[in-house]
């Protein structure tokens, strides 16, 4: 009689659980009345005014910062930017059946895109800096990450705005989803004439709006938002079928996309893995490796520098990975050194690894040499001074044998900052007077034009 008991306690215990489970998971605690979120919606829907000028603004930002490879510059115009307005107005749109709302939320988010890209298209065409950073190439291939991101940020983003106290994870969102820069890429590759990064940089964008617009619509199914209601049957009908035709075309190719990102990244993946695992020799080393997943056959291409391999062994690579998967992929390895290998490539190769590996250290490279170049130029004229002075000096100070004078890193322990300081070295015959001290030190300022000189006696 006892195991009934404990069965049916435990029961009860796992049936609580469940509850406490729902009651902390659920989405109708603390939310907002649907009909003042569907107008919240609405209102962020619209391009025009002060909208406008402020998404031209935030624009000209996320041009800079991506034309000086600021990540702090580009996450500041992403939180001024107003785009995710008419992407949440698409999902919650086709959620209720609303064809006015989907009519005007294309609409304004088509004026938005035309600008967005006119807008940093005329900053690129005028930017005296026109090399590609890194924060901008990030920005021409959607990856994996970048269809979780948009599908994930988009659910947290329309939860937060079905809330009675609006949070800040629909700003987190746009900073997540980053919306902006890729319109700012197509605009850049629009101004240099590059087809791959305007393509590229566009496709991103619109990977990105369709999965924010698909998890808004999710969302608004899920917690049943009133379908907006028609007096005439079967404009509803006709109203209903334009919806779903839309969101057919708009997802069906989406989900074939993002399907083929997947499938290209986990190549991509495997790949890497495979380098790394694999082309392992101990006077050997990989210089760098490309993947080209969209040519055919796909190629790996694998640089490598040291001790030449010898055929074997390439084969032995070649055997190795069409054993793990690549069998529709062709191994191509360069050799430094090896017969038949295209030099200029592999040298072209080993200048542009050593390029992006320095990249961060030589971005302010021409600020840096005129640093130096000053610094030089200061040295090299203490130095001719340092000779004038010292025949000037011992005009006045008969007993002068040795002089210098040179510039000095100083370290102020107590700022922590580092200074230059003029220091003069004198060797007399006989020891100077204070007098004569004093006299020589106000000379050396007064001739080297210097407020502070350090006068060090012998």
């Amino acid at each position: 009689m006892e195991a009934p008991k404990t069965s049916k306690k435990n029961k009860n215990q796992f049936i609580r659980f469940l509850l406490y489970l729902g009651a902390r998971f659920d989405l109708q605690e603390g939310k907002e009345d649907e009909l003042e979120t569907i107008e919240y919606v609405r209102k962020n829907v619209e391009f025009k005014g002060a909208n406008l000028w402020i998404l031209i603004f935030a624009i000209f930002v996320a041009s800079v910062g991506l034309n000086v490879n600021s990540t702090a510059v580009i996450i500041g115009a992403m939180l001024i930017s107003p785009l995710m307005g008419p992407i949440m107005g698409i999902g919650m749109a086709a959620g209720i059946n609303d064809f006015d709302l989907l009519k005007r939320s294309l609409r304004n988010l088509g004026v938005a895109v035309f600008i967005s890209i006119l807008t940093s298209s005329i900053y690129f065409t005028f930017t005296p800096l026109d090399n590609a950073q890194s924060e901008l190439l990030a920005r021409t291939e959607p990856t994996i990450w970048d269809v979780l991101i948009a599908l994930f940020g988009g659910l947290a983003g329309i939860i937060a705005g079905s809330r009675k106290e609006k949070s800040n994870a629909i700003p987190g969102v746009a900073i997540a989803t980053a919306l902006m820069p890729p319109l700012c890429t197509a605009g850049y590759g629009l101004a240099t004439m590059n087809p791959y990064y305007f393509l590229g940089a566009f496709y991103l964008f619109f990977i990105n709006s369709v999965f924010i617009s698909l998890s808004t619509y999710v969302i608004v199914r899920f917690m049943k938002y009133p379908k907006k209601e028609f007096m005439d049957h079967k404009q509803e009908k006709r109203v209903q079928t334009y919806i779903t035709i839309f969101t057919i075309l708009t997802i069906v190719p989406s989900v074939y996309l993002a399907y083929g990102i997947v499938v290209r990244s986990i190549w991509e993946e495997q790949a890497k893995t495979f380098v790394q695992n694999e082309i392992v020799y101990p006077k050997t080393q990989v210089l760098s490796s490309e993947f080209f997943y969209n040519s055919d056959p796909r190629l790996i291409k694998i640089n490598l520098i040291g001790e030449v391999l010898p055929d074997e062994n390439i084969e032995s690579l070649k055997e190795k990975a069409r054993i793990n998967g690549f069998e529709n992929t062709e191994l191509q390895i360069n050799q430094s050194g090896s017969r038949g290998t295209d030099m200029n490539v592999l040298r072209s190769d080993i200048l542009k690894d050593l390029y992006e590996r320095n990249e961060m250290l030589i971005q302010n490279k021409d600020e840096k040499i005129a640093i130096l170049e000053a610094e030089v130029a200061n040295y090299s004229q203490v130095r001719a001074l340092g000779n004038e002075i010292a025949q000037e000096a011992k005009i006045n100070h008969p007993s002068l044998r040795k002089f210098t004078l040179n510039r000095s890193m100083v370290s102020n322990l107590e700022t922590n900052t580092t200074d230059t300081l003029l220091v003069a070295y004198a060797e007399f015959a006989n020891k100077p007077t204070s007098t004569d001290t004093n006299k020589l030190l106000n000379w050396l300022k007064l001739r080297t034009k210097s407020d502070t000189v350090a006068l060090i006696l012998h």
